[in-house]
This record gives structure tokens, C-alpha cells and sequence, in this order.
């Protein structure tokens, strides 16, 4: 290459799917957010799940006005956030595609921070940012949202080695809010079974086939409001005690393996994708971990023998909570 010569890494396009429903007390605050971003997206798609208080309204008035093509899609039948979520990534055309939450707000700087970490890591398919946590006027409550998933320093040590994979077979840390992922993993991603969130399942599957990076950044406003799906609220230790003690109907404790044989079977299915077999034979070690505890009887002790040898095999750690899992499957109320 000639001195004058200068090499140039292409621009990404960004997509933004937005799944809305009955939205529109916070919605405003983050269609702003997305309008102000230093680095704009080049297309806003938005799935509206049959909204009834103004939120379609909101959002037409802001399609006509944004600086970025927005496309305004309202569902004929009610979805679900899940599936609402899948029609909005389908629907996107970008080489990233960003998810996006209808109740928060983004820092501005959300879109040109993951535009450059994924230029910087090539065999990335996704990353994932921490967020602040926030009440219903988007004042700071203390803490962030890795806190609320516990997301440990032993975690994010796998994540940077090259071991996500294995760290989301424990337990899900990606809050769909936080995530974007390239597009050319999106038939491995769909369709999305019913056995799982969207963010959960797109972050393990991702994870499965390339290097998912975390960032410790909080570039989002997690608004915390009674209405929501899925909070960010950080339990006490009491009522994570009382957890471990709630009733819990023994065929609930069985299907604990399904959705873990749905992801061995799309790992199975993605002939497109290069699954290292260490991944798959990973899998299989949590079906068998996750088989065992659903078989636990309702009486506590006679549940020992089979937690113990789960414990000994170091499965409590690798694929759960460790010592909370144990506690939980001592304590909990197994119905008949």
C-alpha cells in the first residue's frame, strides 16, 4: 500500500428492532433517545403488538419526523414479546441489528460504541453493555443491571476468554435491551421456541458459533416501573431464601431440560454454522444436570443422594448457581 493510500473498514448498517405495546407513557423519552445518538441508525423498524393507548400514534408522529427511515408495523393478532421480537428482527435489513426496549433510554453514545466494538472484534457475533438502573423519572436507584443477574467476575473472566458459551449455560446475563448481534446470525436464531425468552436464546446460540463481548459500560437507562415484563430489581437475601422455599409443581421441576434439548437441536439443525463439538458435548452435560434435578422426589431426604452427586461432579457450579441451586433443590416445595 502507497503512503498516500489510507485503508477503509466499511460502514456497517445498523438496524433497530423496537417492539412496542401499550407504550406510550415512556415510549417519547426513548424515541428521543434513539433520534439523538451521535452515530444514527440506518433504519428503525418497529413491531406494535396491538397497542390501545395512543402508542402507534406515537410512533407515526415520530416516523414522520425521525433523521433515519422508520418502518411502523402493527400485528394483526397480539404476539407476545417473544414473538414480537423475532417478527421485528426478521423485518430488519442492517448488518447489525440492535434491540430495543420501549420503556427506556438510551446514553447517546449506545449506537457508536457497538458499531466499534464489533469493527474491533471480527469474530464477535454479538456484544452486550451493563445498564444503570432507574426509576420511573430515570433517577439513578445505585446500582446496575450485571448486579440484578449476577453477573460475576468468574463470568465475565469466561466471556473475555473465549467461554461464553459455557458461562450462559449457567445462566442468562444478556438483557435483550443491552444487546445487538450480527445479522448473518439470524437463521440460527430463528424461529425462536416458545421454551424461551428471545434474549436468552439469542445470546446462547450466538455464543455457540463465535465470541460474545461484554462491555462493563453502562449505556443504558434501565427504567424500573410496575408494568414491565422483566425487571432489573435486586433481591434481598431474604426473598432469595424464600424462593428456594416456594411451592413448586413437580411437572414444572420436569420440563427444567426442555429448553436446553431445543438448543442442542438447533445446534444440530445449523449446517450454516461451524458448532464446535465441544459446545454440543457441553450441552448434553446440562440436559444431564438439568434431567437429574427435575427427577429430585418430593420427599427433602430422599433427595440427598442425587444432589450430592451432583455436587461432587462440580455441575452445580458449571451449569447454575451453585450453592443456591443446592439450597433450592433441598428446600423446595415439590407438589406430587
Amino acid at each position: 500500500m502507497r503512503d498516500s493510500e489510507v485503508a477503509v473498514t466499511p460502514r456497517s448498517m445498523i438496524s433497530i428492532a423496537l417492539c412496542t405495546y401499550n407504550g406510550a407513557a415512556y415510549l417519547p423519552e426513548q424515541l428521543r433517545s434513539i433520534a439523538a445518538q451521535s452515530r444514527l441508525p440506518d433504519e428503525l423498524v418497529i413491531c406494535d403488538d396491538r397497542s390501545t393507548d395512543g402508542t402507534v400514534e406515537i410512533l407515526e408522529e415520530f416516523a414522520a419526523w425521525a433523521p433515519f427511515p422508520v418502518q411502523v408495523l402493527v400485528n394483526v393478532d397480539n404476539l407476545g414479546s417473544t414473538r414480537n421480537f423475532e417478527k421485528a428482527i426478521n423485518k430488519c435489513s442492517g448488518d447489525v441489528i440492535v434491540l430495543s426496549d420501549q420503556d427506556d433510554s438510551w446514553c447517546a453514545n449506545r449506537l457508536q460504541a457497538t458499531e466499534d466494538v464489533l469493527a474491533k472484534h471480527p469474530n464477535a457475533g454479538a456484544v452486550f453493555f451493563d445498564a444503570d438502573i432507574v426509576d420511573n423519572n430515570l433517577k439513578p436507584l445505585g446500582y446496575r443491571l450485571w448486579e440484578t443477574v449476577q453477573f460475576n467476575r468468574r463470568q465475565r473472566r469466561q466471556f473475555k476468554e473465549g467461554n461464553a458459551f459455557e458461562a450462559l449455560l449457567a445462566h442468562n446475563v444478556v438483557a435483550g435491551t443491552t444487546l445487538a448481534f450480527r445479522a448473518k446470525l439470524r437463521n440460527l436464531i430463528v424461529p425462536i421456541p416458545p421454551q424461551w425468552v428471545h434474549d436468552g436464546w439469542i445470546a446462547i446460540l450466538i455464543s455457540a458459533v463465535s465470541d460474545v463481548v461484554c462491555i462493563d459500560l453502562p449505556l443504558i437507562r434501565y427504567r424500573q416501573h410496575s408494568s414491565q415484563q422483566i425487571g432489573g430489581r435486586r433481591p434481598s437475601i431474604a426473598k432469595q431464601l424464600a424462593d428456594t422455599q416456594a411451592p413448586c409443581n413437580s411437572e414444572t421441576y420436569r420440563q427444567r431440560p426442555e429448553p436446553f434439548r431445543r438448543v442442542y437441536e438447533r445446534l444440530e439443525e445449523a449446517t450454516e454454522y461451524e458448532v464446535p463439538q465441544r459446545v454440543k458435548d457441553l450441552v448434553k452435560e446440562k440436559i444431564r444436570h438439568m434431567s437429574r434435578r427435575a427427577k429430585l422426589p418430593a420427599n427433602r431426604l430422599s433427595r440427598f443422594p442425587e444432589i450430592a452427586a451432583e455436587l461432587v461432579s462440580n455441575r452445580y457450579r458449571r451449569f447454575g448457581y451453585g450453592w443456591r441451586g443446592v439450597l433450592r433443590d433441598l428446600l423446595v416445595n415439590l407438589d406430587s
